[in-house]
């Protein structure tokens, strides 16, 4: 008998298909410009809110190990962008010029169909990728990837150690909110309003984690307290809005 997310996966095969067709003629979903909202309330202000992302440019950002952003990430009505279904153009993970220790970081993301990425905390670029030293929180059609099948892989889920207590996660086509709270070594991951994932780097129950993860060839996977954002590029189409961030 198929899983949950199989019979999910199955049931979203038109929508699928239809994505694929458009992504064979060249075909590529945009985002409104009315939907590319990048501002910070008066009670944001006057917390100390920044935003990381104001709409007009990438120059906050870079693409990992590099001085500047490439060209597969660029700005969309407003929104950042993974640009295109068709991964020709090399983006990268993008990672965030500054690195920081504790912080609050809010934003809202919104993935295509079948789509696939991740937000990065704490990592640097001493090693190939950013996922050698920094963590993830999820980012995941949950219904048409098939990532979903596995429940660490899920939306809002500490990427391959924590399995989410529910999915929160809204479909293709909607926002997602995204909450991270990283104090010290201790770290929470809200989506949609709800806590998806809290754990303590270090502890005894986080190596637990990671001896049963596939991270255990990353000796300095999850080690820093301080590092750079970044947001994955996993050549699927993603956008993010209103990306900002309190440092504590």
């Amino acid at each position: 008998m198929p899983t949950p997310y199989a019979r999910r996966i199955t049931s979203h095969l038109p929508i699928l298909f239809v994505a694929l067709l458009l992504s064979a003629c060249g075909s590529d979903p945009v985002v409104d410009a009315s939907e590319c909202i990048n501002s910070l309330s008066g009670q944001e202000q006057a917390a100390g809110w920044q935003l990381l992302f104001n709409g007009e440019d990438l120059s906050q950002w870079r693409t990992y190990q590099r001085q500047e952003v490439e060209a597969g990430w660029g700005i969309e009505n407003g929104c950042l962008s993974r640009l295109g279904f068709t991964g020709k153009v090399f983006g990268g993970d993008l990672i965030t010029r500054r690195q920081y220790a504790d912080f609050e970081l809010k934003l809202e993301w919104r993935i295509s169909a079948a789509g696939n990425s991740g937000i990065f905390l704490r990592g640097d670029e001493a090693d190939k990728t950013i996922h050698h030293s920094g963590f993830e929180m999820q980012v995941l059609d949950n219904a048409g990837h098939s990532d979903a099948e596995n429940p660490s892989h899920r939306s809002g889920a500490y990427y391959d150690m924590l399995v989410p207590p529910h999915d929160t996660s809204k479909p293709v086509g909607y926002w997602n909110q995204v909450h991270i709270i990283a104090r010290g070594p201790k770290i929470e991951f809200w989506l949609n309003g709800r806590q998806t994932a809290s754990f303590e780097q270090g502890s005894s129950a986080w190596q637990a984690l990671y001896n049963a993860s596939k991270f255990t060839d990353r000796p300095r996977y999850g080690s820093l307290l301080k590092g750079h954002i970044g947001l994955q590029d996993h050549w699927d189409k993603v956008w993010y809005r209103n990306i900002r961030i309190l440092e504590i």
